[in-house]
């Protein structure tokens, strides 16, 4: 049975979750302000906070640039798993530095604060922590957190930390309960929805990825999905790829307007109560 991907001569989908590398679009502003800044801090180390709407690209952006860390000297740690007590979420953290977790709060930090001295000073590692979905830490947490950052009486920054979230995330961080943290961050950086140009550039950018040599959608079908996806990334990806999996249905090798409408009504169905 052929695939859209046959049909096109892509060799993987366009524009895919867990795209990395070259199969990335790195040439927003956005990502450029990011860049800059997880470099300066894997550099410095500290804390980090990435903000955008949701569907904006902030785990894919981190994701990639984690990815082009070089191994052995970079051990890059992932939680995702934010709804739970501050102990759970040590204990999570444990377990990815391959720590037997303990179930005492003091015991989990001295535990987890010895590794991380021993990676920095005795192997040279760099660790790089990303919380994601950051929005869901608890107050109980975030206030806990400027404590567990807290080295050598407060003269060492021993890891990268980047707190990934929904926009949310920076306002609560801007509380006055949470003032301890919030002086420690040392770089905050908000994904704003991509404007026309790099919109229309990303697209570009991921149907070539995927080994199209061809142009494979309409400059009215390209309006359409610039008025619907309002520069959102992950929108931009579900829509393209549903609209050429539509085009494949009905034996067409090109996206025109109608098409992509149609893909986008049928979208738009799947949502709607």
């Amino acid at each position: 049975m052929s695939t859209y991907r046959q049909r096109f001569g892509l060799t993987h989908d366009v524009m895919p979750k867990d795209a990395t590398g070259k199969n990335f679009f790195e040439k927003s502003p956005g990502y450029a302000r990011l860049e800059r800044a997880f470099k300066a801090l894997v550099d410095d180390k500290g804390l980090g906070v990435l903000i955008c709407d949701s569907g904006g690209g902030k785990t894919a952006a981190i994701r990639n640039l984690c990815a082009a860390l070089p191994k052995p000297d970079h051990q890059v740690l992932y939680v995702c798993d934010t709804a739970v007590s501050p102990l759970d979420l040590y204990r999570s953290l444990a377990v990815e530095m391959g720590l037997k977790p303990s179930h005492r709060r003091a015991q989990l930090w001295a535990d987890i604060k010895k590794a991380l001295t021993h990676q920095v000073d005795e192997r040279g590692t760099t660790v790089v922590l990303v919380i994601d979905e950051a929005q869901h830490l608890s107050d109980r947490f975030l206030l806990d957190l400027s404590g567990f950052l807290n080295f050598a009486f407060d003269s060492r920054d021993l890891m990268v930390l980047w707190l990934v979230g929904l926009t949310p995330l920076g306002r609560r961080l801007r509380m006055q309960q949470h003032a301890a943290l919030h002086t420690r961050v040392a770089a905050h950086v908000h994904l704003d929805p991509l404007e026309r140009d790099a919109f229309c550039a990303m697209v570009d950018h991921g149907l070539r990825a995927a080994g199209a040599n061809r142009k494979l959608l309409s400059d009215p079908a390209i309006e359409l999905l610039v008025r619907h996806c309002k520069g959102v990334p992950r929108l931009a990806s579900r829509v393209l790829r549903a609209s050429l999996r539509h085009a494949h249905e009905l034996e067409k090798d090109f996206v025109d307007d109608t098409i992509m409408q149609e893909a986008i009504d049928d979208m738009l169905d799947g949502v709607r109560p």
